[in-house]
């Protein structure tokens, strides 16, 4: 008889185990050939080795699926355990066919709303470049970090890398109080706000601690080789053409870089070009970027919002 011990490192055990192994009874009515022994964060595994793998693989499944939705169920794990390899493609190509990019907290879901977000996920997948402009509340923000997650949670990525250029769009700054993450962290706070919708506020801060996830401005990527990431260009517009084309030439490898912005809203001085309309202009046919336009039929915040851009275009 073969034995193993697997680790349970990366999620709680009672979220495996269940309140009085109610979860883990489930699990062993599934493999009767195998004899199970739980302790702690380590489950000894008895039986045959084919059974032993098949074993292993389910239970990442299981595992996946936890840090995915943020819950487990008895009845998702009877679900799981009971798929074939037919019925799980077929589950994931429902998931595609339903627009969901991933499972936020409490089971929220996350998925595309608008054909240009849609075209933001297939995008994404077809090429490691992708621009995605378009004015405020369109969700080319969200939708981009939304896709850095579910990249992580399905580890094509290691890290995710978050970025903004610091101008200021009428503020001062240097005047503001506290010390410098103090005065850039309210730049950065749309991309904190959409984090915490896709991540539970402990495994985010876990994330931040150990800069698996690492929100900075513009000025930090410099000298940097970004490889094994997502890198997510925030408010790109506001990037000057010798900026954007050191953040583009960040890429490493097994990156994926998403640019966003507003070319509307450039807070640049007025003698400044912006560099996201010149990379947009420059890099347009270049093979493996995408570049996504996205417009007012996009917008999915408050239904003012698109009444109040449609007028000011009109006022142009």
């Amino acid at each position: 008889m073969n034995e193993k011990i697997i680790s349970l490192d990366s999620v709680e055990p009672v979220e495996i185990y269940g309140v009085n192994d109610v979860k883990l009874n489930i699990i062993k009515r599934h493999f009767p050939k195998l004899k199970l022994i739980a302790r702690g964060y380590s489950l000894k595994v008895m039986g045959e080795a084919n059974e032993i793998s098949r074993f292993e693989r389910k239970l990442e499944q299981l595992i996946n699926q936890y840090h995915k939705t943020g819950v487990l169920t008895d009845s998702v794990i009877d679900r799981l355990l009971g798929q074939t390899g037919d019925s799980i493609l077929e589950s994931k190509n429902e998931l595609l066919s339903n627009d969901i990019i991933l499972f936020g907290n409490n089971g929220l879901i996350i998925k595309a709303k608008t054909d240009n977000q849609r075209k933001m996920v297939s995008a994404i997948v077809k090429n490691d470049m992708l621009f995605a402009i378009g004015p405020a509340g369109t969700g080319k923000t969200y939708t981009a970090v939304a896709l850095a997650v579910s990249a992580l949670k399905n580890k094509e990525v290691k890290r995710i890398i978050l970025t903004r250029p610091a101008v200021e769009a009428g503020e001062n700054l240097g005047f503001l109080p506290g010390d410098l993450k103090e005065k850039l962290d309210p730049y950065m706070q749309p991309l904190y706000d959409a984090l915490s919708d896709m991540i539970p506020n402990d495994k985010l801060n876990q994330y931040l601690e150990s800069r698996i996830i690492q929100i900075a401005p513009l000025a930090f990527m410099r000298g940097r080789t970004l490889d094994n990431a997502f890198v997510i260009l925030d408010e790109a517009q506001n990037t000057t053409e010798s900026q954007m084309k050191m953040f583009l030439t960040r890429m490493g490898g097994n990156a994926k870089f998403i640019v966003t912005g507003d070319v509307t809203q450039i807070d640049l001085p007025s003698k400044q070009p912006s560099g996201l309309l010149q990379a947009v202009r420059l890099l347009k046919k270049v093979e493996g970027i995408s570049i996504i336009e996205l417009d007012n039929t996009d917008v999915i915040r408050h239904k003012l919002v698109k009444a109040i851009i449609e007028k000011y275009e009109t006022a142009k």
